[in-house]
């Protein structure tokens, strides 16, 4: 059986799957349901020092579905706990003596005030807490009062507060970046050259997700009102995945362990998010729409792929595909590939055709000798995979590499020009300075 152990930062669990800093783990009744289930560690809900936090006693979700009404993303505009410090530290302190084997860290939020994180991290400290984390991503409501991504958006903040921690807490001190920048390889140098510990990512991404237009407020309204929130869930995925792979490819942090978050759903997405550099990953949308017990489709999932792959634990796995990942102008374009159509199981539905021929490079027939028939013409076809997007039945049009410089033997063009020192092409954007 494949090793799922998993040591981030020190913090050794069972397993790579942790809650993430959100609802489900605001209170000790979640957080322990949630080992019972298998999960791996939580990252509690966020802490702060204001006793006037109040969140709204209406709608606090908005949803984004696909067709067949699955969840693909949550607009979510809950603020950081509401529920007493005495008592989130207290619970905390339970759980972890109770819980040894499982990681326990602690989300915290304050104003960039020095004695303000000495305070709270003297108090989570004395929990038994493994480690914390600095929410620096969240995008709505506390943002407006200085904190959350208001801080994650200055890597200068960043860098300060993280120094602050590590010199006040024996803890690990993980730093959770927002993905509402530019580029997030400058928060994470910050959080680096700030002594942190790791970097999770991502929080949510600023968002109004919709608008009722007969009240013609955003959603989730409150009273006819609405305000941006933070978007998480499926739908975020690509680009968190694309977020981890910048940082680990990056020179600055490639050494800096990532705590990977955003639509994790299934084992593979888990997968995909450790072969790009996370060390484990956070969960919660996910949680949230199926329940706890979806972890066990995880563990169960992945554990089944390591061992059918021939990965014994999880450092064979993490990283594995940061090598692979590249910029554009490095991409090979001797390498060519052309569509191919299973015309046993194609159902006829014309799809391909309207893609290709409205949009692309009318490159598939729709008649042939008189009949519907759907074919790619591989003088027409430049390969971008538009077909086998849009077609509806899995596998039905596969993508086949080509030799390059190959000919079409009907009509003697050239299907795959070479271009033989590709880097020399005036595609290229490096031909110049070769």
């Amino acid at each position: 059986m494949a090793d799922l152990r998993n040591n981030f930062v020190g913090i050794k669990t069972p397993n790579p799957f942790w809650l993430a800093s959100a609802p489900p783990t605001d209170k000790a009744y979640n957080v322990e349901r949630a080992f019972r289930a298998g999960w791996g560690g939580v990252v509690w809900k966020t802490l702060g020092l204001d006793p006037h936090i109040v969140n709204v006693n209406g709608p606090r979700y908005g949803a984004i579905w696909g067709a067949d009404r699955r969840l693909l993303g949550l607009n979510n505009i809950e603020l950081i706990t509401d529920r007493p410090l005495d008592i989130n530290l207290r619970e905390i302190k339970e759980v972890k003596r109770k819980w040894p084997d499982r990681a326990l860290v602690t989300s915290l939020m304050v104003p960039c005030e020095e004695p303000c994180w000495q305070e709270i991290l003297k108090q989570v400290e004395d929990t038994g807490s493994d480690g914390v984390e600095l929410n620096f991503g969240c995008p709505h409501g506390m943002s407006e009062r200085g904190m959350g991504s208001a801080v994650g958006q200055v890597p200068e903040y960043i860098e300060m507060v993280a120094r602050w921690a590590k010199s006040h807490t024996r803890m690990p001190v993980i730093v959770k970046l927002t993905p509402n920048i530019t580029d997030v390889r400058y928060p994470a140098r910050a959080a680096r050259q700030g002594g942190a510990d790791a970097v999770s990512l991502i929080n949510t991404i600023s968002s109004i997700i919709s608008v009722d237009l007969d009240s013609f407020s955003p959603e989730p309204s409150i009273d006819g009102k609405g305000s941006h929130g933070g978007y998480c869930g499926p739908a975020v995925k690509p680009i968190a995945l694309n977020m981890v792979a910048e940082i680990a490819r990056d020179a600055e942090t490639a050494d800096l362990p990532i705590s990977g978050i955003g639509g994790v759903t299934t084992w593979r997405d888990a997968a995909e998010f450790l072969a790009l550099g996370a060390g484990n990953v956070q969960v919660c949308t996910a949680a949230m729409t199926y329940g706890f017990k979806i972890v066990e489709d995880m563990i169960e999932g992945l554990s089944n792929w390591m061992d059918q792959a021939g990965h014994a634990d999880l450092d064979s796995v993490v990283g594995r595909a940061v090598p692979n990942v590249t910029d554009w102008q490095y991409l090979n374009l001797n390498y060519v590939a052309k569509a191919r159509i299973d015309q046993d199981s194609c159902i006829k539905c014309g799809r391909c055709h309207i893609a290709c021929e409205d949009t692309s490079h009318q490159a598939i027939t729709n008649m042939v000798d008189g009949a519907r028939h759907f074919e790619v013409v591989d003088a027409e076809c430049v390969g971008c995979n538009l077909c086998v997007s849009v077609c509806p039945v899995e596998n039905c049009i596969t993508m086949e590499q080509v030799p390059a410089g190959k000919r079409d033997t009907r009509t003697g063009e050239t299907v795959s020009p070479d271009y033989g020192n590709w880097t020399m092409h005036p595609n290229n954007p490096m031909a110049a300075a070769e």
